[in-house]
């Protein structure tokens, strides 16, 4: 995730200079090699899922009602980007922001798809491993079992989505997810960072939104937690315009938009 250079003021960097470091940190991913890239995604998949599960316990029986319920399960899952953007970690949906590098030219389109391809096949990898983990774990017998059903009604929720809901639902998250990473470049302390973090995350958890890593966990833990209907096909009917919508919310919405705004060249008249 993005790396600040050092400052010495305390104000938080304008957006024009976040746009200017957004580029710069876009060329540097994209310089990677493979092995880098697929071990700081596996991670980032793993951080995603530590959210994903923390969220499933916290949001179990609160008895605080609909609206308080979802308020403090989305600053749960906010753990998932803390750990990505302080711990370090290559996370697909905020590497949507590796456009405005490849607007301005300094990366090429195959550079930028090998990026998102490695950066989203580790962080299936570490989803879906940690899934495994937490399985084995026994994390979804507490509460006698109630931590179980409620990874079975939030994984069998997401499968009742239409392919519109689930792209729309995606377009929307990850618009709130890279204007947090967004938010996170322009602060210089940790807890600037997380503070930066908490409120855009918490937003999209809260509202409903699908991000394709956390989905990446949630979907397979409800098979694990007994889910008849997550199938293999069920869960690609999901990812996949969760998938797409996430793409055009981070690299069209907040990428691009940004780039036309501070870093597109002036034309002369």
């Amino acid at each position: 995730m993005p790396e600040t250079p050092p400052s010495n003021h305390i104000d938080a960097y304008a957006p024009a200079e976040i746009a200017a470091i957004v580029e710069k940190n876009g060329v540097t991913k994209a310089a990677f090699t493979a092995r880098k890239t697929l071990a700081l995604a596996v991670l980032a998949g793993a951080f995603i899922a530590f959210g994903g599960i923390f969220y499933t316990v916290v949001v179990t029986d609160t008895g605080l009602g609909f609206g308080p319920t979802r308020l403090l399960g989305g600053i749960a899952f906010s753990l998932g980007l803390i750990l990505v953007v302080i711990g370090g970690a290559e996370l697909f949906t905020g590497n949507n922001l590796i456009v405005m590098a490849w607007a301005s030219r300094r990366i090429t389109t195959g550079r930028l798809l090998r990026n998102w391809g490695l950066v989203y096949a580790g962080n299936l990898v570490g989803a879906l491993a940690t899934a495994l983990f937490v399985h084995w774990s026994g994390i979804l017998e507490l509460g006698d079992g109630a931590v179980a059903n409620t990874a079975r009604n939030i994984a069998g929720a997401k499968l009742q989505l239409s392919f519109a809901e689930a792209f729309v639902r995606g377009m929307l998250c990850n618009t709130l997810v890279c204007l947090a990473v967004w938010l996170c470049v322009a602060a210089h302390s940790v807890g600037g960072k997380i503070l930066a973090i908490l409120f855009p995350v918490t937003a999209f958890v809260a509202l409903g939104l699908e991000h394709s890593v956390a989905n990446m966990f949630l979907i397979p833990i409800g098979y694990f937690a007994g889910n008849e209907s997550v199938t293999l096909a069920a869960f690609i009917a999901n990812i996949v315009p969760v998938t797409l919508g996430n793409i055009l919310g981070g690299s069209a919405l907040v990428a691009l938009v940004y780039w036309l705004v501070y870093l597109r060249p002036e034309r002369s008249d």
